[in-house]
């Protein structure tokens, strides 16, 4: 039952991927439909954040009360149905509210998934929690290439989320029956929250911004840094992103069982100091090889910190694991919005090479502070 347990909590990582994936494909389309500008699209995107850092942090007091599982299934069921409006609007206003209330779903169900599979890592009795997260990235490139298929055979962006929205709440159905079947685990799954602070939320809150950033920056900028700054064409300048987004999710699949033998602090220091080394060497020898090599270190050695933030966050407090996983994850969602503002800002100053060396200075800093992960509260090393 464990494994099918697993399976079912990882399908729902990967609805979760795919659903922002599908979203990200079509997210001209949309822009298109309502003849919206770039500033009025940045505008209306603003909502999607505020409605998931607010969902997080709402989903984490209903989990810490009610249990991963009571929120998982309306969150779940509500990341394919909240999707679908988003085509539907007829302006700019009413596509940042729709974003919000997808937003808010969409952050709900962070939390409560990683709940959840912090629950299944400990009956599970070993380290567990990069998988899930390997799985997620899975879900990302293929709602993103859905949506760039239909995309290519011009069908719209309401067919397009019509379609996913559906298979969305059908798959998830199946996967949330199966996880409600699995051992209900009352100890671990519903606790009374005792009163006191969380424990180390703000210091791993600032462990998953930093890694975070980096992941921002790779997404915005790792193409515009080969076409412009190292004047690669467009199709070699595409090759930095796919090779952090590949190796990231490689590095997920395997980042368990290093966990296992060598502990979360070790296997952290030596993630932050290869994406470090990585792309710090690549900016400096400035060629679209190394670059398309540095990105790839980057995204390894990022792959598999956040999960293990995430894990102590949720060990580390228990019977408050939803608030916990709430404010370290919010923070990590801020990195990730502030980290391509950040950068490009800095790069008017000193050159977009030059504020590369940001997330490079903020991996080398999570290498040197992983002594945070060690808690004796650990359930698994």
């Amino acid at each position: 039952m464990n494994m099918r347990w697993r399976v079912a909590t990882s399908v729902i990582f990967l609805l979760f991927g795919a659903v922002l994936g599908a979203w990200t494909a079509r997210v001209p389309a949309v822009k298109h439909d309502l003849g919206l500008s770039d500033r009025a699209l940045s505008i209306a995107l603003l909502g999607l954040a505020a409605g998931a850092i607010t969902g997080m942090q709402l989903s984490g007091r209903l989990v810490d009360r009610f249990g991963a599982r009571a929120v998982l299934l309306p969150a779940a069921l509500a990341e394919g149905v909240l999707l679908v409006p988003t085509a539907y609007v007829p302006g700019m206003l009413a596509l940042a509210l729709a974003l919000f209330v997808f937003g808010v779903g969409h952050g709900m169900l962070n939390i409560a998934m990683n709940a959840e599979a912090l629950v299944v890592q400990r009956a599970w009795g070993r380290p567990i929690i990069s998988s899930f997260h390997a799985v997620y990235s899975i879900g990302g490139l293929l709602g993103a290439a859905i949506g760039g298929l239909f995309a290519s055979a011009a069908v719209s962006a309401r067919v397009t989320f019509l379609c996913v929205g559906a298979t969305v709440v059908l798959v998830a159905a199946v996967a949330l029956h199966t996880i409600h079947s699995a051992p209900s685990q009352p100890a671990l799954e519903v606790t009374e929250t005792p009163a006191g602070p969380l424990r180390g939320v703000v210091a791993l809150g600032l462990l998953a911004f930093c890694v975070l950033v980096g992941e921002g920056a790779a997404a915005d900028w790792s193409a515009v840094y080969l076409r412009d700054n190292l004047h690669a064409g467009a199709g070699t300048a595409a090759v930095g992103y796919a090779a952090f987004a590949g190796a990231m999710t490689a590095g997920r699949l395997v980042g368990d069982r290093f966990v296992a033998r060598w502990g979360a602090v070790r296997v952290v220091q030596a993630s932050g100091l290869l994406a470090t080394v990585g792309l710090g060497g690549a900016l400096l020898v400035g060629e679209p090889w190394a670059a398309a090599i540095g990105w790839g270190c980057f995204g390894l050695g990022l792959s598999c910190i956040a999960p293990q933030v995430f894990s102590v966050a949720g060990d580390r407090n228990p019977g408050q694991e939803g608030r916990a996983l709430a404010r370290v994850v919010g923070l990590g969602y801020a990195g990730f919005l502030a980290g391509p503002l950040l950068i490009g800002l800095a790069s008017g100053p000193v050159g977009l090479p030059g504020a590369l060396a940001v997330p490079v200075l903020l991996a080398a800093a999570v290498a040197g502070s992983a002594r945070i992960l060690r808690t004796p509260a650990r359930v698994v090393s």
